[in-house]
């Protein structure tokens, strides 16, 4: 066993050996541009893009015409939401979304009401979970997009996505879900969900850092999103020249990258099940040993619906911060990445009720392929050995045992 020890795979995964391999030629020997159509060069380079897209639609069960390749799920997300705004706001100027949603989202909505629409930020419950009837009784005629995420990415709470984009599609709106955190770790059917728009990162499924995807429904029950269609396209682009990716994405393509990244959604289709499976039995006894051996601690998430490499815990009369210092041995992280350098409690934890002190002191782990028993018995007995050694400092800890002497303590 190495130290540190990785536990932030919901941040970042480390890109897979035999994904590296894959990209490995076209960095040096196969350097084509795929835009490139007079020579071998492109056209080896094009092949290769066409079957990465072949291997990033066959993860989520779409088909290889609905992927249009990006730099990452941010940029997939801004695509999502402010090209359906632009695109439609003749016909509409109210989105739909939930408080807890990544920032990518949140921030594009932030974005679009400066400009004129109008958003409404749907609440969630105490384990992260959004009402679908709440869907449904936000929708107004003007509505033209909602956007729900898939899978947390603090809490890991997995939302009823067909069921909202049923009630989406219903009320004549399209619907979009921020998948980071979900696709490869649990199964997506486009089609069966009725997802219209899908925002994928290749770097959160064991691919390279900057090149993500955007699902695009060419046809189908949300009907109304298109690529390459003779009718009106009803998403618009960010980024205009040259016309690549059916127009929605210009700039010349990341080959190595995409080349990694259909290598990555192969290995996680075709390795699902039984890595969920191991992780699932990892995160437990992880969850087991420390409500075990610690009281005043709180799981962050929904118990029944969470993925299955995610533990978020909070621990009582303990600053985040120092307990984060005192695991300097440990990568996890006290929120998402994307935030951590913001010295504020967990947007997504407060929308879940969670106090500003308990959200101040939670930590997420993430679990991921490359971690193994030993490791979580070490982590266990770290964390362990540092909250109770920081609550021997803490008077307010003090207080609260002697007043609860009979029994241990839950928050």
């Amino acid at each position: 066993m190495k130290l540190p020890i990785y536990m932030d795979n919901h941040s970042t995964t480390p890109v897979d050996p035999r994904v590296f391999e894959a990209m490995v030629p076209w960095f040096t020997e196969k350097f084509g541009n795929a835009a490139s159509r007079s020579h071998s060069f492109g056209w080896e380079a094009a092949e290769a893009v066409k079957k990465a897209r072949k291997e990033v639609a066959a993860l989520i069960g779409g088909s290889p015409d609905e992927i249009v390749f990006t730099s990452g799920a941010t940029e997939s997300d801004n695509l999502a939401i402010k090209g359906v705004a632009e695109a439609l706001r003749q016909g509409g100027n109210h989105i739909i979304t939930c408080a807890a949603e990544h920032r990518a989202v949140l921030d594009s909505c932030k974005r679009l009401e400066q400009q004129g629409f109008d958003v409404t930020y749907l609440p969630v419950d105490g384990q992260g979970r959004l009402d679908p009837d709440a869907v449904r009784r936000a929708h107004r005629e003007r509505t033209i997009l909602v956007s729900i995420m898939f899978a947390n990415n603090e809490v890991g709470t997995i939302q009823p996505i067909a069921e909202i984009a049923a009630i989406a599609h219903e009320q004549g709106s399209l619907f979009h879900t921020d998948a980071v955190q979900a696709a490869g770790r649990i199964p997506i059917s486009v089609d069966e969900m009725n997802i219209d728009l899908l925002s994928l990162s290749a770097h959160k499924l064991y691919g390279p850092k900057g090149i993500g995807a955007l699902y695009v429904r060419k046809k189908g029950p949300g009907g109304r999103a298109r690529i390459n269609s003779s009718s009106p396209p009803l998403l618009a682009p960010l980024i205009d020249g040259g016309g690549h990716e059916g127009g929605l994405r210009s700039g010349t393509l990341n080959v190595p990258g995409i080349v990694g990244f259909g290598a990555a959604c192969r290995i996680a289709a075709e390795e699902m099940a039984g890595e969920n499976e191991r992780l699932r039995r990892l995160r437990d006894r992880l969850e087991a040993g420390l409500l075990a051996a610690l009281d005043a601690i709180r799981v962050n998430g929904c118990p029944a619906d969470r993925l299955p490499n995610n533990l978020n815990v909070s621990f009582g009369y303990v600053d985040g911060e120092a307990l984060l210092v005192g695991l300097s041995d440990i990568a996890v992280s006290t929120g998402a990445a994307c935030t951590s350098a913001k010295q504020e409690p967990s947007h997504v934890l407060r929308a879940m009720g969670v106090s500003e002190e308990l959200a101040q002191s939670a930590l997420r782990f993430g679990l991921g392929r490359f971690n193994t028993e030993e490791e979580v018995e070490y982590v266990t007995a770290r964390v362990i050995e540092t909250v109770q050694r920081l609550r021997e400092l803490s008077p307010a800890y003090a207080e609260a045992r002697g007043a609860h002497t009979k029994g241990r303590s839950s928050i």
